[in-house]
């Protein structure tokens, strides 16, 4: 698989996520067909344009934790985002059991 097929498929998964609902980096790669790439998915995500369509906002860690510095630009965005989109987050955290995307 090269490079270009690989950030398709990746950029296909979380382009799928729902309003609403939060994907761990290491559920979208194995959506993808690349199980075990969680830190692949974060590089991806890190290198989007600032005003990309895809809901990379929709993201988190395996802990349901929202990854990014607590006292950036971008992480105050992924908050408020999410919000927007009624995900409860208390402090960073979000509750996988009730918004984690279940495809």
């Amino acid at each position: 698989m090269d490079i270009n097929d690989r950030n398709i498929r990746l950029y296909s998964v979380i382009q799928g996520i729902p309003l609403g609902k939060v994907a761990t980096y290491g559920q979208i790669a194995s959506l993808a067909g690349l199980p075990g790439a969680a830190r692949l998915v974060g590089k991806i995500l890190s290198g989007l344009p600032a005003d990309t369509k895809l809901p990379w906002h929709r993201v988190i860690n395996a802990a349901g934790k929202i990854s990014l510095p607590q006292n950036s630009d971008s992480f105050t965005e992924q908050i408020k985002r999410l919000t927007e989109e009624k995900v409860l987050i208390c402090g960073n955290a979000i509750k996988l059991s009730e918004f984690k995307w279940r495809p």
